[in-house]
């Protein structure tokens, strides 16, 4: 399977093992850990398999407890805490090599007629059509791009802000960024796909607005990176496959975690999700 969309999506294709467990492949790649947004996927997945289809995904939580192993499958193993007449909550763990790496509960709700409806407005951003594509970006700069980029690949990513390269480029900058996205493929029409797709593509870039004060993006890292926890909440139906604006701030870093929330919206400017991660950053010696 050549193409990296359908790549993605046979990578969320989960196999059924048992009732209410499933198994996740995991690719082999040159990194320490399994990337994060992967198994939050993989797990909205298992979770969605055993929710009625009329159910559609709201929220869900979840926590990075250990860092997986790349190229090993990870189990998870799904249980059906409620059925109400309006919402179905699910909790999954992540297993691989009999240790619980990953912990999710998310809530699906059946479809209703709201009372009444508000946003705030979604700020003016270019379009992304005049904007470079990350790869470009970072590749007419780098030359050479950097192993893990294979999996942003299902995704065309575009910078709305030019990337900064120089300590003096980062003087005064706030921790802020946002980004434009879609999958680089059309998917289904399955809306679990699209979330399952969206969650995947949310922890690649949410960080980001952490360390844009202190350093680059791309390049050589200084600090080590992982997600602690996160949280997602799907407002409106969505494409993935159809240009998402990430808005994302981080209002707060201390103690060596950061916090950074994001913003989806559509190109109607309607907010469609909303999501929250706090990350651990620990400098790396030189």
């Amino acid at each position: 399977m050549g193409n990296p969309v359908d790549q993605l999506v046979d990578l969320l294709d989960l196999e059924q093992i048992e009732l209410n467990i499933f198994r996740g492949r995991s690719p082999e790649e040159s990194l320490q850990r399994v990337f994060g947004g992967q198994v939050a996927g993989q797990a909205l997945i298992a979770a969605g398999r055993t929710v009625a289809p009329d159910r559609t995904v709201h929220s869900l939580h979840a926590y990075f407890l250990r860092p997986g192993t790349p190229g090993v499958p990870i189990v998870y193993q799904v249980d059906r805490i409620r059925d109400g007449r309006s919402f179905t909550t699910r909790r999954v763990l992540g297993v691989q090599q009999g240790r619980t790496i990953f912990a999710l509960t998310a809530d699906f709700h059946l479809p209703e007629e709201s009372p009444f409806e508000h946003q705030l407005p979604m700020p003016p951003m270019p379009a992304p059509e005049s904007l470079p594509t990350a790869l470009e970006e970072v590749g007419s700069v780098l030359g050479e791009l950097p192993p893990f980029i294979s999996r942003r690949q299902p995704f065309d990513i575009r910078y709305v802000d030019r990337l900064r390269w120089t300590k003096e480029e980062l003087a005064g900058v706030e921790p802020r960024s946002a980004v434009w996205l879609r999958t680089n493929g059309e998917l289904s029409d399955d809306p679990l796909v699209h979330a399952c797709a969206v969650t995947y593509a949310s922890d690649m870039t949410l960080l980001d607005a952490v360390r844009i004060p202190v350093e680059p993006l791309w390049g050589k890292r200084h600090f080590d990176m992982a997600s602690l926890d996160h949280a997602m909440w799907f407002h409106r139906p969505f494409r993935a496959d159809d240009w998402l604006l990430y808005q994302q701030e981080s209002p707060v870093a201390v103690g060596g975690r950061g916090l950074a929330r994001g913003q989806l919206f559509d190109r109607q400017g309607r907010l469609v999700v909303s999501v929250m991660q706090e990350g651990l950053f620990r400098r790396i010696p030189e």
